[in-house]
């Protein structure tokens, strides 16, 4: 029996009624279900299980009745198979039974059944809980397309995300690459200006890495270092000397010794570059990198002992980066050649530095110094066969009556030269102003 049936097609216009499919081997119950809901509801009537299945095939129900007492097949082996299906498990089942145990009733919802109506049917009983079934289906029908279409939104929020995100991170990156451009040929323009050659920004930078890696690795000022921005401080070391550029070609370029008034201005450099800087930092709202370059400009030249320059600043007085930089530039200085000097072998190098300690160098530094010393020494001896001459020993300086030591213009042997920097005692060479 298959009464009322509007479409076996499987797709139905929107504006029909629901389609009820009532399954029981009585005629008579089939009748007075279909009477209690025909005024409703499209309404589907099937004698049997396997009828059912054959319907199934051709049409979607918005409920099943079915009975739990059929030949052939009952109702709980036909629920089963129903919830076994990706094409009926969804299908709301109203069992139809004329039992009354709760047994039966538990058995049924735990194979997947919504509800029971009893036998013999109440019309108005019935009609109800069909509605309520399908009003409760209707609202999870409607949530699951809002929850998918809020889904989509969120997916395509996340792929605008993406895709700003990227083209942010793209912009930011030729940001950096620019800055970095300009940044790198500034920094060259000082280093042509005082006839420093041989990637000593490079170098610097370098050593100041790895000295800030060790201290990390040594538990020395993590609690200052944690929270810098360490490539941006890196990158702004490259301006730690750009002061040069307000000291005189004459002064700079000097082959033989300064006058004490000539030391004093070439030691301003210091001055000038926070000067420089500071007016950088008048022109932009970028922050952090300048702040940075400032700190390294101003200190790097101060000394533990408070005889450094420009503002003698001494201890822990002076900023740690620049405590930092004074080392890594020292070294390379000493380890680099200059008109008036060659490079000196790195282990006279590490001599003078631990020398130095507690005076010209923050001790702590010092001792991370030595425990990065073989590595710094083998990326050294690399870079010096790469773009510099070796060191000479034995030749470290170039025999002159012009070669000078000490920062002291009143010392007995005599002024400094030019290029000078590493202000120490007769022992050192003045080599990083």
């Amino acid at each position: 029996m298959t009464d009322s049936i509007k479409d076996l097609t499987g797709t139905r216009d929107d504006n029909q009624r629901e389609l009820i499919m009532i399954v029981d081997d009585s005629i008579s119950n089939l009748k007075i279900a279909k009477n209690a809901l025909s005024d409703a509801f499209d309404v589907l009537t099937v004698l049997s299980a396997a009828k059912m299945f054959e319907l199934l095939k051709r049409t979607i129900p918005d409920i099943i009745l079915l009975d739990i007492e059929m030949p052939d097949m009952d109702g709980y082996e036909a629920i089963g198979i129903l919830k076994a299906s990706a094409r009926t498990r969804d299908i709301p089942v109203i069992f139809l039974t004329g039992r009354g145990d709760a047994e039966s009733e538990l058995k049924g919802l735990n194979l997947g059944a919504a509800d029971y109506v009893a036998k013999p049917f109440m019309p108005a009983l019935m009609r109800k809980r069909v509605q309520v079934h399908l009003t409760a289906e209707s609202q999870k029908h409607m949530l699951e397309e809002q929850a998918n279409i809020l889904t989509a939104q969120e997916r395509m929020l996340l792929d605008f995300n993406d895709n700003l995100m990227k083209m942010v991170d793209e912009k930011t990156a030729k940001v950096v690459e620019l800055q970095d451009t300009m940044l790198y040929t500034v920094a060259n323009l000082v280093e042509s200006r005082d006839d420093v050659t041989g990637k000593h920004i490079e170098r610097t930078e370098r050593w100041l890495s790895l000295l800030i890696d060790a201290a990390c690795d040594a538990g020395v000022y993590t609690d200052q270092i944690t929270s810098w921005d360490i490539p941006l401080l890196l990158r702004s070391s490259q301006l730690h000397d750009v002061g040069k550029i307000s000291v005189s070609d004459r002064i700079l370029k000097k082959p033989g010794p300064l006058t004490a008034e000539e030391f004093s201005e070439i030691k301003k450099h210091a001055t000038f570059g926070v000067r420089i800087i500071e007016r950088m930092e008048s022109k932009t709202t970028e922050s952090d990198f300048l702040r940075y370059a400032k700190i390294l400009a101003g200190t790097h030249h101060e000394k533990w002992d408070g005889s450094g320059y420009p503002d003698g600043r001494g201890g822990r007085d002076i900023p740690l980066p620049g405590r930092f930089m004074a080392l890594a530039d020292v070294y390379d200085a000493l380890t680099s050649e200059r008109p008036y000097k060659r490079p000196y072998p790195h282990e006279k190098a590490v001599g003078i530095i631990m020398s130095e300690k507690e005076t010209h160098f923050d001790p702590a530094l010092v001792d991370i110094f030595m425990r990065v010393e073989s590595r710094i020494k083998e990326e050294n001896e690399f870079n010096r066969a790469m773009y510099g001459k070796e060191p000479i020993p034995g030749e470290e300086s170039i025999p002159s009556e012009e070669a000078s030591f000490g920062d002291d213009p009143s010392k007995d042997d005599g002024p400094p030269r030019a290029g000078a920097g590493f202000d120490s005692t007769p022992s050192t060479m003045n080599a990083a102003f």
